[in-house]
């Protein structure tokens, strides 16, 4: 199976696309994810749908919003609200993580694998098959 993140952008406007890609795909999504990170002296939040894979071919789309939203934990803020109102209306809970800023990878490939492993190992996603 094919794990693959789609970044959207960084959570401005873009956030409207996941909304949207989420609710006309409700039955494919399986988690919704708010990664809380800092960077330099900013807490923020990346946004991230899972989708269940795809039959024929086992690609599995984690659509993300990367570090563009305050940490709503620090800051309310609307765009996140929308992504509350987004799991209610699917009915599904936001898990939360904290995890480190894309800023300290050389590559973004390389922070891609890091929370991949980090959602194989909280059993988010399948294992690597």
């Amino acid at each position: 199976m094919i794990q693959r993140f789609i970044e959207l952008g960084e959570g401005y406007s873009d956030i409207y696309e996941l909304i949207e890609t989420s609710r006309h795909n409700q039955n494919r999504v399986t988690q919704l994810l708010a990664l809380h990170t800092k960077i330099d002296t900013k807490d923020v939040t990346s946004l991230v749908v899972i989708m269940q894979p795809t039959d024929p071919g086992k690609f599995q789309a984690l659509y993300l919003c990367r570090e563009g939203i305050p940490n709503p934990n620090i800051t309310p803020n609307k765009r996140y609200e929308l992504f509350k109102d987004l799991a209610e209306y699917l009915q599904k809970q936001i898990i939360e993580i904290d995890v480190k800023p894309s800023s300290m990878f050389n590559e973004k490939d390389l922070f891609y694998q890091y929370l991949i492993g980090i959602f194989r190992l909280n059993h988010i996603i399948s294992p690597l098959q």
